[in-house]
């Protein structure tokens, strides 16, 4: 509950500072990106909402909607179709990760966020989360979502010491060295206001420098 309070106030300085900018033409693009289970996409939402911007993910443009979910990837051409949709926009949070499809959108970025946190949170963050959104007799053991979420989950165990193929904290790094704007290091297991306020002083010293 103080959190939320905390969101709140925040919330409400930030619209009062933000107000006088929006007539500028400056931009607000913000990408947030880490591992899964960092709380990326929980804090894309709460900086969207504060900044009272869009707020986009790229698993929603990345995957096919399925039942069961996340089974067909759309080809690189129909998600950059997609997102240009509101890439063209001054002003959206986009939350998520992506290799090399995302080279087009990478110059668009007035800052990145990069949320850093620990193996540990993260696997406890995705079980609850998986048993959130099927349910928890789908995640126990014999259920119909248990062996997929099992093999997510372990997959994503090694995002640290990149020991298998995809997602890594060695290509997030590498990745982040080569983009052309500010980047931002935050761990995820602070509290969303004080992440919101850092990430809001750092646009608003972004916007006072150009």
């Amino acid at each position: 509950m103080a959190d939320e309070v905390r969101v709140e106030e925040v919330k409400h300085r930030l619209k009062r500072k933000l107000l006088a900018k929006m007539i500028t033409g400056k931009t607000r693009r913000i990408h947030i990106t880490g591992a899964a289970g960092a709380g990326v996409t929980t804090l894309g939402h709460g900086l969207a909402d504060a900044l009272a911007i869009p707020h986009h993910d790229t698993d929603d443009y990345y995957w096919r909607p399925t039942n069961p979910p996340y089974r067909e990837a759309r080809a690189v051409r129909d998600r950059l179709r997609l997102m240009k949709m509101f890439l063209d926009q001054p002003d959206w949070v986009l939350s998520g990760s992506f290799d090399s499809w995302g080279d087009p959108i990478t110059p668009l970025f007035d800052l990145v966020v990069f949320l850093y946190t620990g193996t540990n949170v993260r696997l406890k963050r995705l079980r609850a989360r998986e048993t959130e959104r099927f349910g928890a007799e789908a995640a126990a053991p014999g259920g119909w979502w248990h062996e997929e979420m099992e093999n997510f989950i372990e997959w994503v165990s090694h995002y640290d010491d990149g020991s298998r193929e995809g997602r890594t904290l060695a290509r997030h790094h590498a990745w982040l060295a080569t983009v052309p704007c500010p980047v931002l290091h935050l761990k995820g297991t602070r509290p969303l206001p004080d992440l919101i306020k850092e990430i809001s002083a750092a646009i608003e010293r972004g916007a006072a420098s150009s």
